[in-house]
């Protein structure tokens, strides 16, 4: 499998030293990897921190900046970020105002994010968090304990960065982040594997001509494979998952994902069926984003991430926002 690398060992490294160079506007820290907003910390400002196994860009460190996140912590591909490096992103950001950890809901980063959290309160940081659980293809998985944490990871750490962006105190800002984890869920769809470069192969076998639905963004298993169908079949097929679980009342935010290798031509396509199939159900769509945002490396295919919003939810989603992977408004 040819990779664009140097060696698998500094993947992570390199990629650093290169988010360095192309954004300024940011410290990037590559020895003790913790990614933060340059004019950190903001006076009177909530901080908000995430971070995850790299391998999932722009998520986490590409959503560093106004209007999102105050500091990220990239661990190695697909492995969690340790404590040490929460913690201190935690005190290079905390203005007093306190900090909200947004943490996916992936075994190692739960226990990580948790011990961090009391390793900071000892230095006398105030910590909330929020445990993005918004996955309905599987209750429980090789890396998780409950439902995982995928896209909706995007709109807690917009939404709730926006709340802090006003200058809302940390229980406001956590309260607006758990909302919009408790009305946000998504489902993805597998064309491929995806290759780490440790392993420089595949991580799962699928057959040519068959596709895994409910995957995670680690490619974990699904909850079924089936022979490849159509845009609008798949579409279909994740928007009936995601509305069993929970339909809204109220209109959507809609994310239209890659996974990392499928293109713009495809998945703008695919969000025309999305579109499709929505309308039929009678759901309304506030607003739509497509792109590749939280990925899996290489991975072909695409999940489907709907929130439901109010006038609040909807103005915080609108409101200014200026990092790597997300820019709008200024």
């Amino acid at each position: 499998m040819k990779m664009l690398i140097n060696v698998p060992e500094t993947v992570v490294a390199d990629a650093l030293r290169g988010m360095a160079a192309a954004h300024p506007e940011l410290t990037v820290d590559v020895e003790n990897r913790v990614i933060v907003r340059r004019d950190a910390p903001v006076t009177g400002k909530v901080a908000l921190v995430s971070g995850g196994g790299s391998g999932h860009e722009p998520l986490h460190g590409g959503f560093v900046g106004r209007g999102m996140l105050s500091a990220a912590c990239p661990g190695e591909v697909f492995t969690s970020p340790v404590p040490d490096q929460m913690v201190r992103a935690a005190a290079a950001v905390d203005s007093g105002a306190g900090v909200l950890f947004v943490v996916k809901n992936y075994t190692g980063d739960v226990l990580n994010f948790d011990m961090a959290a009391e390793l900071a309160e000892d230095e006398g940081i105030q910590v909330a968090k929020v445990l993005v659980n918004d996955d309905v293809a599987v209750t429980d998985s090789l890396y998780t304990a409950g439902r995982r944490g995928t896209g909706a990871t995007l709109f807690v750490e917009k939404i709730a960065g926006a709340a802090a962006e006003e200058g809302r105190p940390l229980e406001q800002v956590e309260a607006v982040a758990r909302r919009i984890n408790e009305n946000s869920r998504s489902f993805g769809i597998a064309l491929s594997a995806s290759t780490t470069p440790a392993k420089g192969s595949p991580t799962f076998d699928l057959p040519a001509g068959e596709l895994e639905l409910g995957i995670g963004i680690h490619g974990e298993p699904g909850r079924e494979r089936r022979a490849m169908m159509t845009a609008g079949e798949i579409a279909e097929a994740a928007v009936d998952a995601v509305l069993t679980e929970r339909g809204p009342r109220g209109p959507v935010l809609v994310l239209v994902n890659g996974m990392g290798a499928t293109p713009l031509l495809e998945l703008y396509g695919f969000n025309a069926e999305v579109q499709r199939v929505l309308s039929e159900r009678g759901v309304a769509v506030a607003r739509t984003l497509v792109g590749n945002y939280v990925t899996s490396l290489d991975m072909a295919g695409a999940s489907v991430t709907l929130c439901e919003v109010d006038e609040e939810l909807l103005g915080l989603w609108d409101a200014p926002v200026s990092t790597p992977g997300l820019r709008w408004g200024i």
